[in-house]
């Protein structure tokens, strides 16, 4: 069964003067993937509507426990974006995470504000359980050492 690659990206946010994580899957961010999903679905709002998740903001937890979905927030179900204003209850992406001893997969998406809207063709992303678990750890030491810097 081939698997996606997973990155994370931690950067400041311009506009907000933030920093964001926004999940890259095989290289591509998750917003382009679902801004992409959405447009050819012909859903509106779409395009440009979703934003990172903004961990100076929320207390998600450690992003190890988030991104393993032991910190789900709907239904079982992790907030993988915000909306594009930074506030993630928003407008979220939200996904079921499960975990087993070899993969990671991310599926049942959902935006909660549009429950009509079918996202069975989004997905689902399956990685690999080692690097999957490697880029959560970088991405963890990542926001730990931006939360321990004075401002």
């Amino acid at each position: 069964m081939a698997t996606n690659d997973l990155q994370f990206d931690y950067r400041r946010r311009g506009d907000l003067g933030v920093l964001e994580v926004v999940p890259r899957v095989g290289g591509v961010l998750l917003t382009e993937l679902i801004d992409e999903f959405e447009t050819g679905a012909g859903m509106r709002p779409a395009g440009g509507v979703y934003g990172g998740l903004i961990p100076g903001y929320f207390r998600f937890g450690p992003m190890e426990d988030h991104f393993q979905g032991r910190s789900a927030r709907e239904r079982g179900l992790t907030p993988l974006l915000g909306c594009e204003c930074g506030e993630w209850g928003c407008w979220p992406l939200l996904a079921r995470i499960t975990a087993t001893d070899d993969l990671v997969i991310w599926e049942a998406f959902e935006q909660p504000h549009r429950p009509a809207r079918d996202y069975s063709a989004f997905g689902p992303f399956r990685f690999d359980r080692r690097h999957y678990d490697h880029a959560v750890e970088k991405l963890g030491r990542e926001v730990a050492a931006s939360e321990s810097r004075p401002c």
